[in-house]
């Protein structure tokens, strides 16, 4: 006569097996993109407004469709651009991530701009972001990230000051 245990092993081992094999696609599946070394602009009491940086590596062509965070009541997607020696910022409607490209989020050019602030950003905090993906066969995955708060380093060493330098 068997065990119990000896009937159910091959269930067992099957259901085990099961789970190890979901657990080692689920990245895969959920890893649209990958996001290097994100960062927030740390804020002021009462700033209204601040910018989220990074890299991001979409592994299939994709675009970058929306943000959302929970410390700003709107988060969308900008550039910024050079307009008649004017910078100018706007809001943009997705950011294409070609495949295995990466994409460089940072000041002076494409951000996540995190508008109508709940709370002050300090040096340190860590603040939470969705980013909405869109593949190309119009499915769209979402990878959260945590974007660490810090000050903005001194234009002259960042390379995103405010355009040609001049003296006078």
């Amino acid at each position: 006569m068997q065990s119990s245990f000896t009937n159910r092993f091959p269930w067992l081992v099957s259901c085990l097996l099961t789970v190890a094999f979901a657990i080692a696609a689920g990245p895969v599946v959920a890893q649209v993109v990958s996001v290097k070394d994100p960062w927030v602009r740390s804020t002021v009491p009462r700033q209204k407004a601040t910018a989220a940086y990074m890299e991001i590596t979409a592994g299939r062509a994709s675009r970058l469709l929306e943000a959302s965070s929970p410390v700003a009541g709107v988060v969308e997607i900008h550039e910024m651009r050079m307009d008649k020696d004017v910078m100018r910022m706007r809001a943009i409607p997705a950011l294409e991530l070609p495949a295995g490209q990466p994409v460089a989020l940072e000041p002076g050019g494409y951000h996540v701009m995190l508008m109508d602030l709940k709370v002050q950003i300090k040096d340190g905090d860590k603040v939470p972001i969705s980013l909405v993906v869109e593949l190309r066969n119009g499915s769209r995955e979402t990878a959260q990230i945590t974007a660490v708060a810090r000050s903005p380093q001194p234009a002259s060493t960042q390379g995103g000051g405010h355009g040609k330098s001049h003296s006078h």
